[in-house]
């Protein structure tokens, strides 16, 4: 889309069947690479409303995932297809959500107080911490699904990226976001009640099969995770950033492939 388009776009109403598919089409945009229609047009104001549909994109791009490790592991070992598969979903995606790692973990590792957080969260170089935090979750991401099986890793890709999403965006309930500007501030208003009802039936189902019993621990584990990440970024920053957002997501979405494969091994 250009930037013309983008101006000539009209804004959708509320609440209307072409603006929930403009919202839908603004989430895809803003969370991935994928080409949106020209016809969609862009407003800033739209992603408030597009939250709603962040486990959705979550799904989708779980789905390129997923996609991409059963037609590799007709060829390739399943070291090699949940690697390929890794690529396509950084690829997809321009590792959005793992930028938001690494920089979190630069900044609550290096810095002391909340303005020296802040300031090196904003810092687009990357340090020890997050270049550490990067290959560590990198590595288990690719060793979990490695030793899942075939199916199951693949319904888990789904399920991890769109649960991952649900939880992230929570902190848009609860959460105040700290900057006064910021990339994320037209994200990062507060979701009612009913929208995040919306990601979560968006998001939640695809971990309850094949097996609801590990659906639910994993369920478990994304909420004891998301009070206590919640905390932390309180108590470090009063609230939470973009950048934040990114981290939490990873986070999540690690915790579930865990989860579910020490349920599987136990």
């Amino acid at each position: 889309m250009t930037h013309e388009a983008n101006a000539r776009a009209p804004k959708p109403p509320v609440t209307s069947p072409l603006a929930e598919v403009r919202y839908f089409f603004t989430a895809l945009g803003y969370f991935t690479r994928v080409p949106v229609p020209r016809w969609v047009g862009f407003d800033a104001s739209w992603l408030a409303a597009a939250a709603r549909y962040f486990p959705l994109v979550g799904v989708l791009v779980g789905g390129l995932g997923a996609l991409t490790y059963l037609v590799a592991l007709r060829v390739f070992p399943s070291s090699i297809a949940v690697l390929l598969s890794m690529a396509a979903t950084l690829a997809v995606t321009g590792a959005f959500h793992e930028d938001g790692l690494a920089d979190c973990c630069d900044a609550f590792g290096g810095g002391y107080t909340r303005e020296d957080v802040l300031r090196i969260m904003h810092d687009s170089r990357i340090g020890a911490f997050g270049a550490i935090a990067l290959v560590v979750a990198l590595a288990l991401k690719w060793q979990t699904q490695a030793a899942l099986p075939p199916l199951r890793a693949a319904w888990l890709m789904i399920g991890a990226h769109a649960a991952s999403r649900v939880a992230a965006v929570s902190y848009l309930v609860t959460l105040d976001y700290v900057r006064p500007e910021g990339k994320a501030k037209p994200v990062a208003q507060r979701m009612s009640p009913l929208a995040f009802g919306c990601a979560a039936a968006f998001g939640l189902p695809w971990l309850f099969w094949p097996d609801w019993r590990a659906g639910c621990a994993a369920l478990a584990a994304l909420v004891v995770l998301r009070v206590l990440l919640g905390r932390y970024f309180v108590r470090r920053i009063g609230g939470y950033t973009g950048d934040c957002l990114g981290c939490a997501q990873q986070v999540f979405e690690l915790s579930v492939y865990l989860v579910m494969l020490g349920w599987i091994s136990s």
